[in-house]
C-alpha cells in the first residue's frame, strides 16, 4: 500500500521528471519547512491585533519557499557534485550520480528562479528589492564550507530572510525593532538544527576536506547548541515585547525552549540516524511558535 508523502509523490512521478524533483529535494520536505516557517512567523506577527495572518501571503510564501529551497539545492549540488560522489549519503543525488547533466540542471535552475521571481513580483516594491537582495546569499552559501568552519551561520542568514520579508510584505517596510530580533532568533535556530545535521557527515567531511560547525565544536557541541538556543529564546522575547505580544506567544516560546532542551539533552552526535531525527523534529519547533503567534495575536 502506498502512503501519501512527498517521497511517495516523487516516486509516482513520470521517470524523466524524478531526477529533477530529487534535485530540488521535493522528496525531503524538512528543509522547505525550515525555510518557510520563519516567513510564517513574520507574516503572523505583522497581522493586526485580533486578526488571523493573511492567507494569500502565507500561500505565496509557501510557493516561494518550495521554489527557492529547490533552487538553493540545485545550486548546492552544482557546486558540490564532486564532493557528493565521495559521501555515501549524497552519492545518489542526481548530479553526483550522473542522472542529469550540469547543463540540464542549469536550465532547470533558470526555470525555478523565473517562477520564484514571478512570486516575488506579487509583493510590494520594498519587498521585491529586499527579496532580490537575498540572492547573493543563496548563490554563495554552498562555497562557505570550503573556506570557514561556520557555513551554518551563512545558511542561517540565508534561510531566515523570510523573517524580514514576511513583515515587509504585509506592512510595506520592516519594523526593525521586531524584524531584527526575529531574524536573529531564526539564525540562532539554524545554527542549532544545521549543526546537528552536519554531525551526520563529519567523518566524510574530514576525508574530503570541507568544514562545518560540527567539526569545529566537536565534543563541546551541546554547550554551543545550548548557547544558541538561549540566544534564540531571548531574541523571540524581545521581538514579542516590541510588538506587544500576549501570553499565548510567551507560552509558545517556553514550549520551544523545552523542545530544544530535550533535543540537545537526548542528542547523540555520533549516531547519524539520531542526528537526522533531531534535525527533522525542528519543524515542530517552528509550528509551535507560529501557533503561539497566531493565538497571541487573537
Amino acid at each position: 500500500p502506498r502512503s501519501f508523502s512527498a517521497a511517495e509523490l516523487v516516486r509516482a512521478a513520470p521517470a524523466p521528471l524524478q531526477p529533477y524533483l530529487r534535485l530540488m529535494r521535493l522528496h525531503q520536505p524538512a528543509g522547505t519547512w525550515l525555510l518557510y516557517l520563519p516567513c510564517t512567523w513574520s507574516i503572523a506577527l505583522a497581522a493586526d491585533p485580533g486578526c488571523l495572518p493573511e492567507w494569500r501571503t502565507l500561500a505565496l510564501f509557501g510557493a516561494g519557499a518550495v521554489l527557492m529551497r529547490g533552487a538553493g539545492c540545485t545550486i548546492n549540488d552544482m557546486w558540490d557534485r564532486d564532493f557528493d560522489r565521495k559521501v555515501a549519503r549524497t552519492a545518489s543525488r542526481p548530479l553526483a550520480a550522473g542522472d542529469i547533466s550540469t547543463f540540464q540542471s542549469f536550465v532547470f535552475l533558470g526555470g525555478q528562479l523565473s517562477l520564484a521571481l514571478g512570486v516575488l513580483l506579487c509583493l510590494n516594491y520594498y519587498s521585491i528589492i529586499l527579496g532580490a537582495a537575498s540572492l547573493s546569499l543563496v548563490v554563495t552559501y554552498p562555497l562557505m564550507k570550503r573556506i570557514t568552519y561556520w557555513p551554518q551561520l551563512v545558511l542561517g542568514l540565508t534561510f531566515n530572510w523570510g523573517a524580514l520579508l514576511g513583515w515587509s510584505a504585509i506592512k510595506g517596510s520592516c519594523e526593525w525593532s521586531v524584524c531584527l530580533p526575529l531574524y536573529l532568533s531564526g539564525v540562532m535556530w539554524t545554527l542549532v538544527y544545521d549543526t546537528i545535521y552536519a554531525h551526520q557527515d563529519k567523518k566524510d567531511d574530514i576525508m574530503i576536506g570541507v568544514k562545518s560547525t560540527a567539526l569545529h565544536f566537536k565534543e563541546n557541541t551541546k554547550q554551543w547548541l545550548s548557547g544558541f538556543s538561549l540566544a534564540m529564546l531571548l531574541s523571540l522575547c524581545v521581538a514579542g515585547m516590541n510588538c506587544n505580544q500576549t501570553l499565548p506567544y510567551y507560552s509558545a516560546v517556553a514550549a520551544v525552549g523545552a523542545h530544544l532542551a530535550h533535543q540537545i539533552y537526548t542528542l547523540d552526535i555520533d549516531k547519524p540516524e539520531d542526528c537526522w531525527k533531531k534535525f527533522a523534529s525542528n519543524r515542530t519547533v517552528g509550528i509551535l511558535l507560529f501557533t503561539g503567534i497566531v493565538l497571541g495575536n487573537l
